[in-house]
């Protein structure tokens, strides 16, 4: 019902606006974007990893708030990894092959494309934990990290949706109950749960500081349409993000076990680029402090966003916020130049 309600807002003109892409390569669980051509440009190599319960387009939502265009005009050569919707057959999806299989099949044919062995990686919120996840299983394909509004420590500095974990039954109960895929509605009820301030005050504040805004009010309409664009998430993926991430913090404590691997945040060693963000209220600037500071071989600088009116939830901020493509953005890519 709510893609449903979604694809109708787009036919009223709330749809994203992309940049153009091509289909780098194809696999049942995702596809690879370019937005360029294999011979084109010879700056760093930048491969994106998104959220896994949501469409992979706010990362080019608008021409004014792109994170994919703001990269490409300063010579970054940008792909994506874009999460298919998963069937009932898609069961067996797990944390390995969002943070391991599937990267390290996108950096092969990076690799084959522009002859770069070790890309920058950047996700934001749980893509960026997977991308972390794959930096510490793989510190050798790394060239560096962009950690935007991204928990890496869990437990007791996990914020609401932590805390909210520790007081649910086991993630294979509800997983029985509600159905696998998990339905992104039940993500979204415990969200909600956990921390109704985000994700039930704020969408209505924002609206109202957006109204004398066009470029604010545009960029709510649109986050506004992308939020109905829910997914379902695997079972296994589901069990083994609540589980070992955040009831267990196994990341931090460095018992992290991917496929047949066991991992922390010790065994990172690129350098980091990191976005906190106080105004979000999802992800506690102490989830990625602590997981920075766990990290102790992987040097890192560390951002600020401070919130603006316009991204729906503050939470996105940092990705959509015009705040965030005048100030954040263009550091960013200043470090991701310097970082090769």
């Amino acid at each position: 019902m709510h893609r449903q309600a979604g694809q109708m807002l787009e036919a009223f003109g709330f749809g994203p606006q992309e940049a153009a892409w091509r289909a780098a390569a194809d696999w049942p669980a995702a596809r690879l974007r370019a937005y360029q051509d294999k011979d084109q440009g010879t700056g760093p190599v930048l491969l994106i990893v998104p959220a896994p319960f949501k469409r992979a387009y706010i990362w080019d939502l608008l021409a004014q708030v792109s994170v994919v265009r703001r990269c490409r005009s300063r010579g970054l050569r940008v792909y994506l990894l874009d999460w298919r919707i998963p069937g009932e057959q898609d069961n067996g999806w797990s944390l390995a092959d969002y943070a391991d299989h599937l990267p390290t099949a996108a950096l092969a044919v990076i690799e084959a494309e522009t002859g770069v062995s070790r890309p920058l990686i950047a996700g934001h919120s749980l893509g960026g934990t997977f991308a972390a996840v794959f930096a510490a299983l793989h510190p050798e394909q790394v060239g560096g990290l962009i950690l935007v509004d991204a928990p890496l420590a869990f437990g007791a500095d996990g914020g609401p949706l932590a805390q909210a974990v520790r007081l649910i039954p086991h993630a294979s109960v509800i997983r029985a109950t509600a159905g696998s895929p998990v339905p992104g509605s039940v993500i979204n009820a415990l969200s909600l749960g956990a921390a109704p301030h985000a994700f039930q005050l704020q969408p209505p504040l924002d609206l109202a500081a957006s109204l004398p805004d066009p470029l604010a009010l545009t960029v709510h309409t649109h986050v506004a349409r992308w939020a109905l664009d829910e997914f379902p998430l695997p079972g296994q993926l589901f069990e083994d993000v609540l589980e070992q991430l955040y009831r267990e913090d196994r990341f931090r404590q460095g018992t992290l076990r991917v496929g047949g691997r066991c991992i922390g945040l010790d065994d990172l060693r690129a350098p980091v680029m990191a976005v906190i963000n106080p105004s979000g209220q999802v992800v506690p600037p102490a989830s990625l402090l602590r997981g920075l500071d766990a990290a102790a071989h992987a040097p890192a600088e560390v951002l600020t966003y401070e919130g603006d009116r316009g991204p729906l939830l503050q939470h996105l901020g940092p990705l959509v916020a015009p705040v965030s493509h005048e100030r954040l953005w263009p550091r960013i890519v200043d470090w991701a130049e310097r970082a090769v």
